[in-house]
């Protein structure tokens, strides 16, 4: 396919943060293309069977009409019958949004954007072109995958996955696996595998094993509107107030995990290292096993390792930026951005877990994302008012 088009707003990804900023530019009767893989990471990058940590309140709408709960009401259902949330649910409830909201998306990906005189140009994987004044670009957390130092040295690439990787689980029945990591996703993939019939699951992590207990997720509420309320409040917040908040983050997303795993955590297949490191990996001498010595002398053997380590920010793994990546202005590895998400490429603003040095910890949350898109399409409205 080689063609050019023209929008006013080009929106790179169609995740949760770039459906919502397309849906509210049209409501404004702003032009915008979304090109991207309709809810292509949790498509991707999250297994069937997951179930989610937020509330029926987490939606994608900044007008707050096409909501995940008129969505559940429109299928004659309630938030107590689908709690807790089963991730094929919202990414039913991410594609109904954009048919309603009549979000124009193209499918596909951007290979890489260029800035003219007059706006920007992006090349298009399947050969064709998007000219725009203004992009928006949510890039997904699979480009910020994190492993620990050893896993390139000592485990074989093909041995190696990060969780966001691994979202088929029957090819490891009866295998051994080791979890690196200690959070709600190492736990959870745990329990999936143990559930896929898995042989064993080792977790290795170096905290003790967390709190599963019920988390209210009602403070960030107040967070959100005051991002929504107070133009730059993250960034106008006292060091020390950024910390709390932070270490509440923290405390709710990470040290917390979800009361419904531990019976889920079958003990005959599923032993926790905790207060453990690994030390040593090596691949056996076929490259099919993986040998891990742990800080506390043990041994392990895996035919599996999956990294469930998180991820940490580097723009310069999002491919489609390389062009412009010497003119964006970075800090510890996010964009530094405006108060309205503007990079320091003028027209270029980006979103998401992208933005949560410069707007909070919250910003890595769908919940944020109706907050981001009402400030990004204010911003964009003033602009050309």
């Amino acid at each position: 396919m080689d063609e050019t088009l023209s929008t006013r707003v080009l929106v790179v990804g169609a995740g949760p943060f770039g459906l919502s900023a397309a849906a509210l530019a049209r409501d404004y009767g702003i032009d915008a293309q979304v090109v991207g893989r309709p809810m292509g990471f949790w498509h991707e990058h999250m297994p069937d069977g997951m179930l989610l940590r937020s509330g029926v309140d987490w939606h994608l709408d900044a007008t707050g009409v096409h909501t995940l709960q008129a969505y559940l009401e429109e299928q004659g259902l309630t938030g107590d019958e689908v709690l807790p949330i089963p991730v094929e649910l919202f990414r039913e409830y991410g594609e109904w949004f954009r048919r309603v909201k009549q979000v124009p998306l193209r499918p596909g990906l951007v290979q890489n954007i260029a800035r003219g005189e007059t706006g920007f140009e992006a090349e298009l994987a399947d050969g064709g072109r998007m000219r725009a004044e203004v992009v928006i670009a949510a890039p997904g957390v699979r480009y910020f995958r994190q492993l620990p130092p050893w896993a390139a040295a000592g485990v074989p690439a093909r041995r190696a996955t990060h969780s966001c990787d691994l979202v088929r689980f029957d090819d490891l029945a009866g295998r051994r696996v080791l979890i690196v990591g200690g959070r709600q996703s190492a736990y959870e993939w745990a329990a999936l595998l143990a559930e896929h019939d898995a042989g064993h699951v080792d977790i290795v992590h170096r905290h003790p094993v967390p709190r599963f207990e019920p988390v209210s997720w009602a403070f960030f509420d107040d967070y959100v509107d005051s991002t929504l309320q107070v133009t730059g409040w993250w960034r106008r917040l006292a060091a020390t107030e950024r910390e709390a908040i932070e270490m509440r983050c923290w405390q709710a997303g990470r040290a917390t995990l979800e009361p419904w795993l531990p019976a889920r955590l079958d003990p005959a297949v599923v032993q926790v290292w905790p207060d453990t490191d690994v030390v040593r990996a090596s691949g056996g001498a076929t490259g099919d096993t993986v040998h891990v010595t742990l800080s506390n002398s043990d041994t392990l053997t895996a035919d599996q390792v999956v990294f469930a380590t998180g991820y940490a920010p580097d723009l310069a793994r999002v491919p489609y930026l390389a062009g412009l990546l010497e003119q964006i202005a970075t800090r510890n590895g996010f964009p530094v951005l405006d108060e309205n998400f503007q990079t320091t490429v003028p027209g270029l603003y980006l979103t998401g877990f992208a933005a949560a040095q410069d707007f909070g910890p919250f910003l890595g949350f769908v919940k944020a994302a109706p907050a981001a898109a009402t400030i990004l399409l204010r911003h964009l409205q003033g602009r050309w008012a």
